[in-house]
């Protein structure tokens, strides 16, 4: 998601704070389509929080002020949120651009954040998942970044296990 019109809701995410302070806050904010039945479906992928992605249909309450607050994940989109902290050229601005170019040919989707030099990508199960891997995997090999898993799915963990 690019832009938030009036369509869209913020879901507010609790989140623990590790010793190392990461993540950078205790609260992240997502775009949702609010169905207006108690549920919302995730517009974009979360650069912080886990066990979510973009599509996933998540339970939400209300507090006292109004925000919308995250429960538990309803559907699962069958999308999986991967997140990488960019190496190569200090993480440049053409460097991240350059690695969501790269998993873009592959079927993902994805935007940056110079602040931490990261890129989330939204992985669709259409996507090459077997491709994506070992491309994430090459690149951790060559020191051009780290990467994590934020949310994946079975065909997604049948990767590591064949």
């Amino acid at each position: 998601m690019t832009s938030a019109g009036n369509d869209y809701v913020k879901v507010h995410f609790r989140m623990d704070v590790d010793e190392d302070g990461w993540p950078p806050a205790s609260v992240e904010g997502l775009w949702a389509v609010d169905f207006g039945d108690g549920t919302v479906r995730l517009e974009n992928t979360p650069w912080f929080v886990r066990g979510v992605a973009c599509g996933d249909v998540i339970d939400i309450e209300f507090d006292d002020e109004g925000v919308r607050w995250a429960g538990k994940t309803v559907r699962a989109s069958e999308n999986c949120t991967i997140r990488l902290i960019v190496l190569k050229d200090e993480g440049s601005v053409v460097a991240r651009q350059s690695v969501l170019e790269a998993f873009h040919r592959l079927g993902a989707a994805g935007e940056g954040i110079e602040q931490f030099r990261m890129v989330a990508l939204d992985v669709p199960p259409d996507a090459d998942l077997a491709r994506i891997r070992r491309l994430l995997e090459h690149g951790e090999g060559r020191g051009w970044w780290h990467w994590e898993e934020g949310c994946v799915t079975a065909a997604w963990n049948a990767l590591s296990a064949g």
